[in-house]
Formats: structure tokens, C-alpha cells, sequence
């Protein structure tokens, strides 16, 4: 048994992190018996971390009488290429009309209007209808300063600035226990106990050069998931947004994202000559999805057609100046901070890692394989594919976070489970695999990770092949080696930053290693995963999922087939011609 003291803390539900499916969960499990004792552990500050806060484009949901459900179910597989979860991609186009009613009518939000008092819908990519309900391009600030509020008004428990290292299953193996976590306030471990726990500490794909998500997402849950013996499906599956900002090596806002919807709007895509080439690539041009899109970029950024610091351009100067500063304002004040002219010139962009559509395997009740444990957010896989559509994105989060809160509280009222005793081996591994780097020589963590950033930007980014993602993983195995290797030069814990750097990356690593060994598994090319040696799409009959756990340490890869339970490939559910025009 450690030595380390442990403080302890039990609740009825513990939720980890505080985006939109986190706070929903909180909300949902309140409202369905206000006697639960919840508690949320959220890595930063509530309301101010994560990348929910981060969203600018909008939220998905078919409102208006042209659209349907149906028609927004066939985008998310025809764009996912027919392999998402088939129940979990309906779940959310259902629930997401629910779920945008709750968000106004309920919880606060103010979204923006039509001149006739409906919703705004505005043009999103990849889609066939404007459904995309937004906040001009701050949508994410509105949603999760709303529900902030009401998780500070129910007096939920809080638990900030700590970071979850490990989920710790019951001394019997039939079920989660709790999770330990570290204080970062004082270096401190604490184990939660807890009858229910919910994953959504949102995916994150910060282990690419130029990437989107907030510096707090690291994939901890997804490490975490592994760790304790879960499979994630689908890890090659990283979706690259096409416009994030380049703005110099030195400032954290390259890679940041230029809003979806300036495409949507008719932005155009220009090469370092001032030329449009997205029409060489897809006829939709730029409002192809964002897989397509992506690749066309980085393919003319290796011809060498780039801007003053390697990237393209964005231009929104040939449309109305009044439009584009009225329906983008957000991207406009963000371009103008860092020098740009988004309204009468051209802005240096690149793609950028942006979601994961793999994580854990998960159920439509968010339910997964360790009893006790449910999921939601970008923690799990299967809903969108192999792309992700604009604006599903947050709609996955908030539509599975409140039914992960439902079915914790309904799940706690049927089982009536009481705190297990935790497995105290499982606690010891995972604070002597935190305390790995004291006591140990310090060393160049700072190099390791821009390693990290380089080898999988260049191996196992946009354009793969095998021989890069053999190459990767051999450099990604030396690289968690040299980490292991590496120790912390300042023995405190308190506020330790560089200790938190190394926890980060273990996390980083672990997951880039099982993102390569599904990319090297699948050999054709999926949305937004891309094969040069094997470029054509097989049969969409025959598709199948990846699927990663850990066994003694290593990764093991299988296969499972997809599962048509709705539409089959070549088959709609578009029956009404106008819907389908």
C-alpha cells in the first residue's frame, strides 16, 4: 500500500469536467432527483476551461419545416462515410430539438433571431440545409456562461483545479468505485468515491503541430479509459478543421479556428498567389466538409503556394462588408487582434487538429462496459463517423450529457448501489505512475513535446501512408520512454506546472499511439482519414470500426463490423421531395 496520504471524498454522482456535457449531465441528474449528492471535477475553473467555451460556429438541429430529422440523420452518416453508430447519430438528431428548446427556454440562452421572431439558421458545410442555430460567432460563450449560472445556483459541488489521473474500479473488479484525482492547488491526491461517474473530460487533439482545443485537453480521459481496460473505437478518425489561424510561431492563437461559416457564407479559399483551387478537389468547393476541404489545403501547401509563414489564405472580401461584420463579428475582432483584415483582406490560415471522433464505445443511454461509469462529449466515439459535421459537435456534448445525467439518476434510483470499496492496488499504480518524475533528473520537456508535434503533424496528420505511421509509432515508443526517463527539477507539488507538463504528456502520447495503430490498422481511405497508399474508399458494405484497448501494457487492435440498423449504403431516409430539392 502508498505511503502517500490520500484525502477522501464521497458523492452520489462525480462528473469530470465542466464543458457542455458535463454541466448537462450536473443539470439532468439534479432536475431528476434534487437528493443526489453531485459533485463536477473539472481540471481548470468551471465555466472558463474546456472547449465547449471555445465554440463559435452553432448548434444542429432541424427546425424548420423544409428540414427534417431524417435529412439531418443522412448528412451525419453520408458525411461520417457510413461508419458512425447508427442509433447513436438518430439519438441526436432527435434530441437535439429537444435539447435547443431546453437551452432557451429553460436554461437562458439567447440565440440569434429571424426577422419574424424564428430562430436563425445559418449555412454550415457538408450539409444540405441551413440548420445551424447560433450566438453570432460565439455560440459556445453563451451556452456555458448560461449553464454555469445554473450549476452555481443548485449549490453543485465543485472540485476545481483538479485533474483526474485514474478511474479506480471496485475491489471485486464488477464495477467503478471512484477516480483519484490530484489537487493542483497543492499536489495533493484525493479519491472520490462515487455511485455513478460520468467521462467528459472532452477528447482534444493537442498532440498535432497546429491544433484547436484549449491548453487544458490533453486526452486525460481517453488515457484514463485505456488504462482501465475500455475500448475506443475509431482513434484514426481525427478530424482536421480547415481554417485555423496562423499567426506566428510564438502566440498560442495559431491553430485557433476561423469559423465554419465563413465558408458557409461563401468565403473563399485562396493559395499563396491569390488563386481559388478548392474546385480542383470537390465540386462544393469550399463548403465541402472539412475532411475534403483539409486535404486539398495541405496538399497545395506542399506544392508550396503559401503565405509568409507557410500557410493560405481565407477572403471575405468580395461579400458585403455589413454582413460580414454583422454575422461575424467575433472572427473579425479576432482577426483584427492579431493583424488581420477579415472583411477587406486575406487572412493567413492553415488546417488545424479539431475533434475526435473516435473514444470510448458507449451505448445510447451513455452507459459503458464498466458498470457505473457513463460517458458523454468527446470523450466517446461512434456518433459522427469518420467527419464530424459543423456544428454536431456541441449538439453531441449538451444531447448526451443530459441523457447521461437521466440515466445516472435513473440507474442510482433502480440498482440503489452503495459506495464500493475501492481496488486499493489500482490506487497505488496510478500514484506511483504520477510520481513517476520526482526524484529523478530533469530534463527537456518543452523538446520532447515540440518532438511530439512534429512527428505527428508530418506522420500521422492529414496524408498518411505506412511507412510514416510505422515510423511513428517506433518514435512514439522512444518518445514515452524518454519521458519515463525524464524526472521533475522542482520537488514541490504545489501549482507544479512542468509535473502537470509531464502528466499531460503521458496522456498525449499514450492516445497518439493509439490513434497510429488504428490509422496503420485501416487500409482505405474514411473522411478524415487519409491513406496515399491506399487512397480509394472499399466497399461501404463491408465497413468496419477499430477498436483499441490495452492488455499487460500494450495496445491490441481489432475489428467489429458496422452496424446498418437504420439506412444501408445506397439507401435514404429522405421521403418528401421537398425536403429532398
Amino acid at each position: 500500500m502508498t505511503t502517500e496520504s490520500i484525502r477522501h471524498h464521497d458523492t452520489d454522482v462525480l462528473i469530470l469536467g465542466s464543458g457542455g456535457a458535463g454541466l448537462f449531465g450536473a443539470l439532468h441528474a439534479h432536475r431528476a432527483n434534487p437528493d443526489l449528492r453531485i459533485t463536477i471535477a473539472v481540471k481548470g475553473l468551471l465555466g472558463k476551461c474546456g472547449c465547449t467555451r471555445m465554440v463559435q460556429g452553432g448548434y444542429n438541429v432541424a427546425l424548420n419545416p423544409k428540414d427534417s430529422i431524417e435529412r439531418h440523420f443522412m448528412d451525419t452518416i453520408e458525411g461520417g462515410k457510413w461508419l458512425n453508430h447508427q442509433e447513436l447519430a438518430w439519438k441526436l438528431c432527435n434530441v437535439a430539438v429537444e435539447r435547443i428548446i431546453e437551452l432557451e427556454n429553460e436554461l437562458g440562452c439567447f440565440f440569434d433571431r429571424n426577422p419574424d421572431g424564428t430562430l436563425h439558421q445559418k449555412a454550415f458545410a457538408g450539409q444540405t440545409f441551413d440548420r445551424t442555430v447560433h450566438k453570432g460567432s460565439l455560440t459556445g460563450i453563451e451556452i456555458i456562461n448560461r449553464l454555469s449560472e445554473q450549476v452555481w445556483a443548485r449549490g453543485i459541488e465543485r472540485l476545481e483545479e483538479h485533474r483526474a489521473v485514474a478511474l479506480i474500479p471496485s475491489k471485486d473488479g464488477s464495477r467503478i468505485a471512484g477516480v483519484l484525482l490530484i489537487d493542483m492547488r497543492d499536489g495533493g491526491f484525493r479519491l472520490v468515491r462515487a455511485k455513478a461517474v460520468l467521462l467528459a473530460t472532452g477528447g482534444g487533439p493537442s498532440m498535432y503541430r497546429y491544433h484547436t482545443p484549449s491548453g487544458d485537453k490533453t486526452c486525460d480521459g481517453m488515457a484514463m479509459a485505456l488504462h482501465a481496460g475500455l475500448t475506443l473505437r475509431d482513434m484514426e478518425l481525427v478530424q482536421f478543421h480547415p481554417t485555423g489561424l496562423v499567426a506566428g510561431n510564438d502566440t498560442r492563437i495559431t491553430g485557433t479556428i476561423i469559423e465554419e461559416g465563413l465558408r458557409g457564407a461563401g468565403g473563399h479559399v485562396l493559395d499563396g498567389d491569390g488563386e481559388r483551387f478548392m474546385h480542383k478537389y470537390d465540386p462544393r468547393g469550399e463548403r465541402a466538409t472539412r475532411d475534403i476541404v483539409s486535404r486539398g489545403m495541405y496538399e497545395e501547401m506542399r506544392k508550396g503556394k503559401t503565405g509568409p509563414n507557410g500557410g493560405l489564405y481565407i477572403t471575405m472580401r468580395h461579400l458585403d462588408p455589413v454582413m460580414v461584420r454583422r454575422e461575424f463579428k467575433g472572427m473579425v475582432d479576432r482577426c483584427r487582434d492579431v493583424g488581420f483584415d477579415l472583411v477587406s483582406g486575406l487572412v493567413e490560415v492553415t488546417p488545424t487538429a479539431h475533434y475526435m471522433m473516435g473514444g470510448v464505445v458507449f451505448e445510447t443511454d451513455t452507459s459503458t462496459a464498466l458498470t457505473g461509469l457513463f460517458a458523454a462529449g468527446e470523450d466517446t466515439g461512434g456518433i459522427h463517423g469518420a467527419n464530424r459535421l459543423g456544428g454536431n459537435g456541441v449538439a453531441n456534448s449538451t444531447v448526451f450529457g443530459g441523457v447521461a445525467g437521466d440515466s445516472m439518476a435513473a440507474w442510482i434510483a433502480a440498482e440503489k448501489p452503495g459506495l464500493a470499496e475501492p481496488d486499493q492496488a489500482a490506487v497505488d499504480a496510478a500514484v506511483t505512475r504520477c510520481l513517476t518524475p520526482f526524484g529523478r533528473k530533469g530534463g527537456d520537456l518543452n523538446g520532447l513535446r515540440e518532438r511530439m508535434l512534429d512527428l505527428m503533424w508530418d506522420d500521422v496528420g492529414i496524408i498518411r501512408d505506412r511507412d510514416g505511421l510505422t515510423r511513428a509509432l517506433a518514435a512514439l515508443d522512444d518518445l514515452s520512454a524518454e519521458l519515463e526517463a525524464t524526472g521533475v527539477a522542482e520537488a514541490s507539488r504545489v501549482f507544479n506546472l512542468t509535473w502537470h507538463d509531464w502528466l499531460n504528456l503521458q496522456s498525449q502520447l499514450l492516445v497518439s499511439k493509439a490513434i497510429a495503430t488504428a490509422a496503420l490498422a485501416r487500409e482505405d481511405s474514411r473522411g478524415a482519414h487519409y491513406r496515399a497508399d491506399f487512397p480509394e474508399t472499399g466497399p461501404l458494405e463491408t465497413s468496419a470500426n477499430t477498436l483499441v484497448r490495452m492488455v499487460d501494457g500494450r495496445l491490441v487492435l481489432s475489428t467489429a463490423p458496422v452496424a446498418f440498423t437504420r439506412v444501408r449504403p445506397g439507401e435514404t431516409l429522405i421521403r418528401d421531395a421537398v425536403a429532398a430539392e
